[in-house]
């Protein structure tokens, strides 16, 4: 029997994926122009393929479209921080305890946390990072659930770069991965959820002191 080819990407989806871990690994830093015939020229592509992306890469947010300053690497600041970790901190440990409790698969999660830990770069450790994340909430039987969380990963992503560039703390965050993932291999659903808020927290915390997302929890209960 012939084997069906693998279908070749797209020009704008090659595009597009090159200009994310671009911004993802901090080649293209937060406010730096994106100039199409630029892009181009680097990816021996006409503007099309590249103005397509840039529009995709806007919807997702981890670009800005300006009429006045044109196309730019969004800026990350305290507030985005508070509302991508916000959004975070509400779903992604519920949808950890769901998938804990129907027995779910966590074998892609083990699988990113081994190529974490044996990554040799900064972008291929935040790239298993980002499959680890994945791994934990996309088993949890509710598909809505996971494309909410899927919707804000790259800015989520975003957020971790900028924070990885001015405080690296990959070793903490293996440490707290590996204790998330016990927990949930053991069966225990709420504590692996408490683990992995705790860790969500912890790290925006870090980054962004003024942007703790737990604050207005903890002021509700003052």
């Amino acid at each position: 029997m012939t084997s069906v080819p693998t279908p070749i990407p797209s020009r704008t989806q090659f595009v597009l994926e090159e200009i994310k871990r671009r911004i993802l690994t901090g080649q293209l830093t937060p406010g730096q122009a994106l100039v199409e015939t630029e892009l181009a020229a680097q990816f021996g592509v006409s503007k099309t393929p590249v103005r397509e992306a840039l529009k995709t890469l806007a919807g997702t947010g981890l670009v800005v479209m300006s009429q006045y300053k044109g196309v730019t690497v969004r800026m990350v600041d305290a507030d985005m921080a508070r509302e991508v970790y916000d959004v975070r901190l509400l779903l992604e440990p519920e949808a950890l305890k769901r998938a804990v409790r129907r027995g779910a698969s966590l074998d892609a999660a083990q699988a990113a946390l081994t190529r974490a830990d044996e990554a040799t770069d900064t972008a291929e450790r935040s790239l298993a990072n980002r499959e680890f994340h994945r791994a934990l909430y996309l088993p949890c039987g509710n598909p809505l659930l996971g494309r909410m969380l899927d919707e804000v990963r790259d800015q989520a992503a975003l957020v971790s770069a900028v924070a990885w560039a001015a405080d690296p703390s990959w070793e903490r965050e293996a440490a707290e991965h590996r204790e998330i993932l016990r927990l949930a291999l053991a069966g225990d659903a709420d504590g692996a959820g408490q683990a992995l808020h705790a860790h969500i927290a912890s790290f925006v915390r870090r980054a962004f002191p003024e942007a703790d997302p737990t604050a207005q929890d903890q002021e509700g209960q003052a």
